[in-house]
């Protein structure tokens, strides 16, 4: 079974790979151990992905390593 965590109080952050023009705009909360919730800045009331935290690391990784 998964639970879904409370991101009504989240602080979100725009990641450091999000387009700095407007464009590709991907924001993070921090505080949710385990979990990397992650959501559209343009669309702050529409879905939110979470992924786990081991997980989200591997995309970073692949990222800076240019394999995505």
């Amino acid at each position: 079974m998964t639970t879904t965590p409370d991101l009504s109080t989240a602080a979100w952050r725009k990641a450091s790979y999000s387009n700095g023009d407007g464009g590709e705009c991907v924001e993070i909360a921090d505080g949710f151990p385990g979990l990397v919730p992650v959501r559209d800045s343009k669309d702050p009331e529409g879905p939110t992905l979470a992924f786990g935290s081991a997980r989200w690391a591997q995309f970073v990784e692949a990222l800076r390593g240019g394999s995505l």
